[in-house]
């Protein structure tokens, strides 16, 4: 469910807007090529060809034949298979730049996965098995593929750009939730070292859709200045804070159930706010405070000290009128890690949550226009590399989005200057690269190696690894078994 609103315009880093867009683009290519370390120079001309290619792009090798790539494609994937990226210090070059806010001046980050599907490569490792939804309903499938965690800041208003910040690989053997955990820490420190947080800014809010952990991440993330706001599924159930301790008897640590979908057991909202919508009817939000789901020493917190914690939060439910196509209006149930929410931020937090459907335009812009998922590479340190490329293509064309032409085809409606999508800017980006200085060398020449001789056969297979299983190599053996006995 998406509702049209009207919020404020975004503003940049401490409300001043960037002076030169040129000079910022070309000041991030420069620090993007210092960031490259090992085949550096085909790395970067493997970004421009990304961004100056024709039409999507559809395989790894054709990238080779533009004019921005000027080597050849045993460079191309000698680059992507053996090159170096110093990821940390690209972290916190993209993190340094000018980030959207809210009118209030807070950021506003989302946090998803997306799945780059390899169903086909038993010889690729650290495969797991990906969450993927079909096209009817219960048609949801579990097919092979490796999971990378984004987070990217929002922009307020109706738009299709994001600021991508950081992408972490999700392994089969770790915790999701204790890696998007340490991840968001992590963005954090760098927005407070590159000044974009102070200690006296609003805190950041983090916007999570359903499938996260929420009071999980709220207790580990409690000494972080942010705020968790995410999507609850329907069939929930929540408790009120404990009663007063009586005269006997050991002091209740919870009070009464809250049921999402039993109506008997709530309790007239804290808030209701009314909101009208151009798409949908009038929006009505209902918030509840100082609810707080019932943990126990079991999964998760097993090994948790003493009894679990009691994390509250704020309950939102969310209704509209009418949706699209005379469908049926369900209910979205959202909970914030703020036990306190006020009447003045319950609109805010929904309208921020919609906010977060955003984040799907960029990966359907990674995914069928800049390619993210379609090279065929083994390795996941080279879908690692070709990953962070592809984010580097995209905050470029982000940066660049005030200097491209409006290259409309004529079935396209004409688009403000300063308003057109991520796709518009790609397809004019090729006039504004020619502009831009190239700190990449020229290739020399040289002659191609005369590789396997004919008619030889492989005699080295790659080995074959099992989905969402780790390799075993600090197993030994006893002495005088066998695997096949």
């Amino acid at each position: 469910m998406a509702v049209s609103i009207s919020v404020p315009d975004m503003t940049a880093v401490g409300g001043q807007p960037s002076i030169d867009a040129r000079v910022d683009l070309a000041v991030f290519r420069e620090q993007f090529y210092d960031c490259l370390t090992t085949r550096r120079d085909v790395l970067f001309e493997l970004t421009d060809a990304v961004l100056c290619a024709g039409g999507a792009v559809r395989t790894l090798v054709e990238l080779s034949l533009t004019l921005e790539h000027r080597r050849g494609h045993g460079a191309l994937y000698d680059g992507i298979n053996c090159g170096r990226i110093e990821v940390d210090r690209l972290r916190r070059t993209v993190t340094a730049l000018p980030l959207p806010r809210c009118g209030d001046g807070a950021i506003v980050l989302a946090v998803d996965v997306s799945a780059w599907l390899r169903p086909d490569a038993p010889t690729s490792p650290q495969r797991s098995f990906c969450h993927v939804y079909g096209r009817g309903k219960g048609q949801a499938q579990l097919i092979p593929g490796w999971q990378y965690s984004f987070i990217a800041a929002l922009e307020p208003g109706r738009t299709s750009w994001t600021a991508v910040l950081d992408a972490v690989r999700l392994h089969p053997d770790e915790d999701p939730t204790a890696v998007t955990a340490a991840q968001i820490r992590n963005v954090v420190d760098r927005l407070r070292a590159a000044g974009h947080h102070r200690d006296d800014d609003p805190d950041i809010l983090l916007v999570f859709d359903a499938g996260y952990d929420l009071p999980r991440l709220a207790f580990a993330l409690a000494d972080q200045p942010v705020r968790i706001l995410g999507r609850m599924r329907g069939d929930r159930v929540l408790c009120f804070p404990a009663p007063p301790p009586g005269r006997t008897g050991r002091p209740p640590r919870h009070g009464a159930q809250f049921h999402f979908a039993d109506p008997t057991t709530w309790t007239p909202p804290a808030t209701t706010t009314a909101t009208v919508t151009d798409r949908y009817g009038t929006a009505v939000a209902e918030a509840w405070n100082r609810l707080h789901p019932r943990l126990t020493h079991r999964g998760v917190w097993a090994a948790h000290p003493g009894p679990p914690p009691i994390v509250e939060g704020t309950v939102i439910r969310l209704t509209v009128e009418h949706l699209p196509g005379d469908r049926h209006p369900a209910p979205v149930w959202l909970w914030c890690s703020d036990p306190t929410v006020g009447a003045d931020h319950v609109d805010r937090l929904w309208q921020m949550f919609l906010r977060r459907f955003d984040l799907e335009h960029t990966f359907r812009m990674f995914k069928q226009t800049l390619g993210w998922t379609a090279p065929k590479i083994r390795s996941p340190e080279a879908a690692d590399r070709w990953t962070w490329i592809v984010i580097v293509a995209h905050t470029q064309l982000r940066l660049a989005r005030s200097l491209a032409e409006d290259l409309r085809r004529p079935w396209e409606r004409p688009r403000p200057p300063g308003r057109l999508t991520p796709a518009r800017v790609r397809r004019g980006f090729p006039h504004i690269h020619r502009t831009m200085p190239t700190p990449a060398g020229a290739p020399k020449p040289s002659r191609p190696g005369p590789g396997r001789p004919f008619g030889s056969k492989n005699t080295r297979r790659a080995p074959h690894h099992h989905v969402g299983k780790r390799d075993r190599t600090d197993v030994q053996e006893p002495a005088g078994v066998s695997r096949t006995g």
